[in-house]
């Protein structure tokens, strides 16, 4: 796992370009604290920050052909990279690295972009062609990785994280307030937008090629959710489940370094810990973390699980104060607006696995999309048969679709909600209808910006351009949108890959093995209850988990958001109604700023709801992105730790 940066075409700065490069690298030192390269030529400059986690001695990048056209700079794991060698091999191909850097590139030389649909991985990659001075920007099918870039005076620039940026001459960032509109309303940027002006995420399962002044964008990868072939029975599915689930934790055990495990107490990253134990000749690693606030705490699920499995366990207890102290730091690595806390205590919990010796972690992101574990599947399954269900059906649904939340919880409860629900019988967003009722929180929040534009066409844009999507079943349609927002643009990046990668730690995702995807689109829904979620996962690791972790049912990752901050740092108060930083920002509504801060710190804490959490900690993280990007002060001016090994093949370089 690793960080790139680069600059290709235009006018590059007058100057040393190794400076350029060293300096792009540091602000991302972070994600590869191991070893730092970088090619330069005429054309380009870019580089490669590295964690060394296969093949230590021998992997080092930029990695080149052996005739020095093409070159690689490689963000990620290719999971499948022994079953890739072998083939080429067969083909003639060979090797001089046992990394699967080395993989990468011999596919993309025999293959070309038809190697992208064989590779198994987590990736970002920038390909250069230096005879033909052609770059080829790619992105994973799921977007695990991620890979930023922006024009700026005819350079392009390119980044696993926005921050290398600021070691450009001249570049600035700028809030964009249409996507910032966009991101307050559905809780993430959608799969191109960053939040800033001139700077684009290449979206999952897409390339960015790049030759002179000609751009070609193109998308490798589909998010297919069609089921297949359904098994004949429900015990067929459950060893269907076992052995797809089984062959994605034997792949990503793949390393030269110790692997750990995330454990939350849920049944998702239990199932994980239960497979990579049974695969380890020791005692397995697992980490979780504990909160004070019982409302979100699950350490007796940890415990359990833990004891069961017979691991070495280690918990970072989290308080409010926590959550506060570091929440700057884990919105500099997270870049981007974020709506609830939960990322920061990754953020510690990361720090405290590094500590430990750990560089990689599995983790059981993914099973709820896959395995449509969600409340809102649910919520698309009740209002699409709404009109054709008596009102005693209506409530038994209700009470089962949010149980852990308050408002769900209790008699009388569901009766109550009745009113809510039948808001959204009808499609009043176009091609929207599953997340209408989650978006109708989002509006409250897009009340921070001053003359905010229409929040939700760009999200109809996307769903409009994707083939197939109006013919997609509701609950298909969900799925996709969770896939194609919420998971890559939080779940794998905020509060996955930015939070881990912070503190040098690769986090990997066996649900999100295409094999696995696919798999689950053919089972869900065709034996059990629907309104049971992941009923199938439960039939098939009831046997060797704990039953209180199989019983529970769904128990999202939560963390104290705006309470924390009134608990124990008042003075965001001030700091958040701040006439003269409001003004520099420039896209706030001071009036509604005010009041909302008002609200959360005057009234008591059980009154304040989800929209306005929501939006209180889009306001504090916005302040923080204003003070570490659009000011500048993310930058980090020291020279790498790790020293750089440099590539140069400028002709001015060149013996004559």
């Amino acid at each position: 796992m690793c960080g790139i940066a680069g600059a290709y075409g235009g006018e590059l700065p007058s100057g040393s370009h190794r400076d350029l490069i060293e300096g792009m690298l540091r602000q991302i030192e972070h994600r590869g604290p191991d070893e730092a390269g970088c090619y330069l030529d005429d054309r380009l400059v870019m580089g490669t920050v590295r964690l060394g986690i296969i093949d230590l001695a021998n992997g080092s990048q930029p990695i080149g052909s052996a005739d020095g056209r093409w070159w690689l700079c490689y963000n990620g794991e290719l999971y499948n990279y022994r079953e890739l060698r072998r083939e080429l091999s067969a083909r003639g191909v060979r090797f001089h690295t046992d990394s699967d850097t080395e993989v990468v590139l011999q596919a993309w030389l025999t293959w070309g972009r038809e190697c992208l649909p064989r590779f198994n991985g987590a990736f970002a990659f920038a390909v250069y062609d230096s005879a033909a001075d052609e770059l080829t920007l790619v992105r994973d099918r799921f977007g695990k990785r991620p890979l930023f870039v922006a024009r700026h005076e005819g350079t392009w620039l390119f980044a696993s994280e926005m921050k290398a940026f600021l070691a450009y001459p001249g570049f600035r960032f700028r809030f964009d307030q249409e996507q910032l509109a966009s991101i307050f309303a559905t809780w993430t940027p959608l799969p191109a937008q960053s939040g800033y002006h001139g700077v684009e995420q290449v979206p999952m399962g897409e390339y960015l090629r790049l030759r002179g002044d000609r751009v070609e964008r193109g998308r490798w990868a589909t998010l297919d959710l069609e089921p297949g072939p359904a098994p004949e029975s429900e015990r067929d599915a459950v060893e269907l489940i076992r052995a797809e689930l089984a062959a994605a934790v034997d792949v990503r055990l793949r390393s030269d370094v110790e692997v750990g495990v995330y454990v939350s107490g849920g049944l998702d990253s239990s199932i994980i810990a239960h497979l990579a134990a049974a695969r380890q000749p020791g005692p397995l690693r697992t980490f979780s973390i504990e909160f004070d606030d019982a409302a979100v705490d699950e350490s007796a699920e940890q415990a359990a699980l833990t004891a069961r499995l017979g691991t070495r366990h280690h918990a970072v207890r989290i308080r409010d104060e926590d959550v506060v102290r570091a929440f700057p730091a884990a919105v500099r690595h997270a870049e981007v607006p974020a709506f609830r806390t939960a990322f920061v205590p990754m953020y510690l919990l990361a720090e405290q696995v590094r500590q430990a010796g750990i560089k990689v972690v599995l983790s059981g992101e993914g099973a709820d999309e896959a395995f449509l574990g969600y409340g809102i599947f649910k919520d698309v399954l009740l209002l699409t048969a709404w009109h054709d269900l008596d009102e005693d059906t209506r409530l038994d649904r209700i009470a089962r679709i949010y149980p852990y939340l308050p408002h769900f919880a209790g008699e009388g409860a569901a009766r109550r909600m009745l009113g809510l629900y039948r808001q959204f019988t009808e499609e009043r967003l176009p091609g929207l209808f599953s997340h209408q009722m989650r978006f109708q929180n989002g509006r409250f929040a897009v009340r921070l910006l001053r003359d905010a534009p229409d929040p939700f066409e760009a999200v109809r844009r996307l769903v409009a351009a994707e083939p197939g999507y109006d013919a997609l079943a509701p609950v298909r349609k969900a799925q996709w949108l969770e896939f194609r927002t919420l998971l890559a643009g939080y779940l794998l990046s905020t509060q996955g890959d930015r939070m881990a990668l912070g503190h040098g730690v690769e986090n990997r995702c066996p649900f999100l093995d295409p094999a696995v995807v696919r798999l689950a689109a053919s089972v869900n829904h065709r034996f059990g209850d629907p309104f049971d979620e992941k009923y199938l996962l439960k039939r098939a690791y009831a046997d060797v988990l704990p039953q209180r972790v199989v019983a529970k049912g769904k128990f999202p990752y939560r963390a104290t958001d705006s309470a924390a901050f009134v608990r124990a740092a008042p003075d965001y108060r001030d700091t958040l109604t701040d006439s003269t930083v409001l003004d520099e920002i420039g896209v706030l509504d001071p009036r509604f700023t005010r009041a909302l801060v008002d609200r959360v710190f005057d009234g008591p804490a059980e009154r304040v709801g989800t929209k306005e959490n929501q939006a209180f900690t889009l306001l504090a993280s916005l302040f923080w992105l204003h003070h570490w990007f659009v000011r500048g002060q993310a930058r980090e001016r020291s020279p790498l730790r790790c020293g750089l090994h440099v590539v140069d093949r400028r002709t001015s370089a060149l013996p004559a």
